[in-house]
């Protein structure tokens, strides 16, 4: 347990407890006890704090995943999308006797120095910017993981207002590709259906000229994180040409990974499939589809077309600890460690 600004910070290991709070709290589905349980079996450790205040009240969890490092470093921990602050301590003019976003990262640096050695903590909070100010003990990161340009619809929206934001072409790709007799879209319920899709995804890779983890991984998140990572495609003739893979939280949903063929490509069923998942998401009530970043690729093309603006997210921020320099200036180590992460 650890104290700080009239805070405390208490581990918490029961899976049940974190999850309804981070659900509660309104969190991003990468601080959800799935998705630490996935790194802790890929080369990291997880651990998960609560931030309550003097009355006992829990105002802020964080998911802090750290990765070791070579000799007298300690450690690299990072917190994906956190810390999760209740909303309204991310409230701007909520009264400044309360404990707001800096108190809370600042408490769980404190806990994070008290209890290892650690060259950072890492965090990104899925916030606005401007709406997680930090102490000036935080460094903007110089190797951030997520990207803080994205773009969220909010899925309270009405449908036709959704449809009607898009770019023209992509309301005629969604509608083209969703009369299409040949595409069936469907949930991915069994792991011979995800190997299928992972298929598409080498394919897609080799495309576009990007890594890929092991089949193990996406294996693990598709169970690990059980319904928090629902897997949908579009099949023609019962064979996957298109998928989308999504991790979703009480508030959000986040796209993790996606692919298709050249028969989806001709297809358009990335249009379809997609659409047809956000209207998904929409139906049971989750608040943000966050389309995963935008970092100026043929990709980000294809996701600026489903609405007419973008989102810019608090960023990325380091809180240093002994070695950070060493940290910072080994470059090489650091975009390892990153690089692992961005794969998510």
């Amino acid at each position: 347990m650890t104290s700080a600004a009239n805070l405390t910070v208490t581990p918490c290991t029961d899976r049940a407890e974190w999850d309804a709070t981070i659900r509660r709290l309104g969190g991003h589905p990468l601080q959800l006890w799935g998705w630490g349980e996935l790194k802790a079996a890929h080369r990291w450790s997880a651990e998960r704090v609560l931030v309550r205040a003097g009355d006992g009240s829990v105002v802020g969890a964080c998911q802090l995943l750290t990765r070791r490092l070579p000799g007298p470093l300690g450690g690299f921990v990072y917190a994906p999308r956190g810390p999760v602050v209740a909303r309204d301590a991310a409230d701007p003019e909520r009264p400044a006797a309360e404990p707001g976003p800096a108190a809370i990262a600042e408490a769980v640096a404190e806990h994070v120095r008290a209890t290892r050695r650690a060259v950072a903590v890492s965090i990104e909070p899925d916030e606005d910017a401007g709406a997680f100010p930090l102490g000036p003990k935080w460094r903007e990161a110089r190797t951030p993981v997520l990207p803080a340009r994205t773009l969220i619809l909010d899925l309270r929206t009405p449908e036709d207002e959704l449809l009607g934001d898009m770019s023209k072409k992509h309301r005629q790709y969604v509608r083209k590709a969703g009369r299409e007799e040949s595409l069936e879209i469907r949930p991915v319920e069994t792991r011979a259906q995800l190997d299928a899709c992972l298929e598409v995804y080498r394919r897609t890779s080799e495309r576009a000229d990007f890594g890929l983890h092991e089949d193990s991984y996406y294996h693990d998140a598709f169970t690990m994180l059980g319904e928090d990572a629902p897997v949908w495609a579009a099949y023609v003739e019962d064979r996957p040409v298109a998928f989308l893979f999504m991790a979703k939280s009480e508030r959000t949903a986040f796209e993790l990974y996606g692919g298709m063929d050249e028969t989806g490509q001709r297809l358009r069923a990335n249009y379809a499939l997609k659409w047809h998942v956000i209207r998904h998401m929409r139906s049971i009530g989750i608040e943000r589809y966050d389309f995963g970043g935008l970092i100026n690729d043929g990709v980000t093309t294809f996701k600026k077309g489903w609405a007419s603006h973008e989102n810019l997210l608090a960023g990325s921020w380091d809180r240093p600890g002994p070695g950070y320099g060493i940290w910072t200036e080994g470059l090489p180590l650091a975009k390892r460690v990153v690089r692992a992460l961005r794969r998510r």
